[in-house]
């Protein structure tokens, strides 16, 4: 029911002789929260590194807050509104996690070199309202018992919701998160579960997900879109997903009840 935060249309590209992905159209909303599954191999990831331009399609187009995103510089993608994590992690581990936050919060300055070497009013200022923000988010996720903490010396759990927290840093209209619940024992993944929907509620940001630990996603998602092969074979609701012929066949290999 929401408009279309980003719209993906017919989104081709190809490695050589192979098709990573064939064709992919589908949309996410504002206030959304839209999984992204498939077998490994599927072009899931592949879809998140077109959308960050580390990779330029062979054809399509992208649509993100009514900008042409294909017209972007990877640089350019986060102060569009688009924020990521990665499948392996990403943090500075001899940086605490607060250091690791201010990281994605800086990317919301708009100070020059010679003003914050010198150190001007304004800067200061600006410093102090990215502490205040990172600090936020270290709230929203439950960090801050940690904040000074060097981020390498966390257990693997804790410096997941890190990465998670400095890509929430930069103010994202859009979130894009790739497998959060890798490595995760269950009572972690159940924490995720409820930290990606405060996420959602509270900081304003449609998420879209790829993860391989389904009963997640069919309990959080509120549409998923299901690759094969690069190609789209399924869109709906998670009981319309997960009872799709298609889907079982391909990946599901059964229903899958949510926990």
């Amino acid at each position: 029911d929401s408009m279309a935060l980003l719209t993906v249309e017919n989104l081709s590209i190809r490695f050589g002789g192979i098709v990573a992905l064939d064709g992919v159209s589908f949309t996410v909303g504002e206030d959304d929260l839209v999984g992204l599954i498939g077998p490994n191999g599927a072009g899931k990831t592949t879809v998140f590194n077109v959308l960050s331009r580390l990779y330029t399609p062979h054809s399509g187009r992208i649509t993100f807050a009514g900008q042409n995103l294909l017209a972007q510089r990877p640089a350019g993608i986060v102060r569009l509104g688009m924020a990521r994590t990665f499948q392996n992690l990403q943090l500075f581990p001899s940086m605490t996690v607060l250091e690791n936050v201010l990281v994605g919060a800086h990317t919301l300055g708009r100070s020059d070199i010679v003003s914050t070497a010198i150190g001007l009013p304004h800067v200061v200022k600006e410093e102090q309202r990215l502490h205040e923000r990172a600090t936020a988010v270290l709230e929203l996720l439950h960090l801050q018992p940690y904040a000074y903490r060097v981020a390498g010396s966390l257990p693997y759990g804790i410096q997941k919701r890190g990465d998670i927290a400095r890509a929430l840093a930069s103010r994202p209209k859009l979130l894009l998160l790739d497998e959060p619940a890798a490595g995760l024992n269950p009572a972690e993944v159940e924490e995720l579960a409820e930290l990606i929907l405060g996420i959602r509620r509270f900081s304003g940001a449609s998420i879209l997900l790829v993860e391989h630990h389904m009963a997640l996603v069919m309990r959080i998602c509120r549409r998923i879109v299901v690759l094969d092969f690069g190609k789209k074979i399924a869109e709906g609701t998670p009981e319309e997903v997960q009872n799709d012929p298609a889907v079982i066949e391909a990946y599901l290999g059964e229903p899958v009840e949510s926990y």
